[in-house]
């Protein structure tokens, strides 16, 4: 049975810094591609940040690059990001999926959930002004 167990959410105040962590049992996150996605209150899930199979390429969105790094830790099966300079504005229930490695036509297109085929549940961050 595959599960992604996120950690490390918590109330932080804007400026400040969180790192989450996913944990997966049940597959390699080795061979596949990670990424972290985040919901607030009454908006859409966002791409948040992504990282591949191979060679640790990453990718984020606008609204955090510079600010968080998504990174992995293979002998831990566990995928982390590293959120610095935290604004208001980055609530949300953040979430760990991750989706197949390897070469596919056309692209994979981390800011689709639709490519992914595992979830966690999810942590809440809170980021007071």
């Amino acid at each position: 049975q595959v599960q992604l167990v996120e950690s490390g959410g918590g109330l932080v105040q804007a400026g400040g810094s969180l790192r989450l962590s996913c944990a997966a049992s049940g597959l390699a996150f080795s061979n596949r591609r990670v990424a972290w996605f985040r919901q607030a209150p009454g908006k859409d899930r966002e791409f948040v940040a992504g990282i591949r199979s191979s060679g640790g390429v990453t990718f984020y969105a606008d609204s955090v690059k510079g600010r968080f790094t998504i990174s992995r830790d293979g002998t831990k099966n566990t995928v982390y990001l590293q959120m610095n300079s935290l604004k208001p504005e980055d609530a949300a229930v953040y979430y760990c999926t991750s989706g197949p490695g390897g070469f596919r036509p056309g692209g994979f297109r981390y800011s689709d959930q639709g490519e992914y085929d595992y979830w966690g549940q999810g942590t809440q961050v809170t980021v007071s002004s």
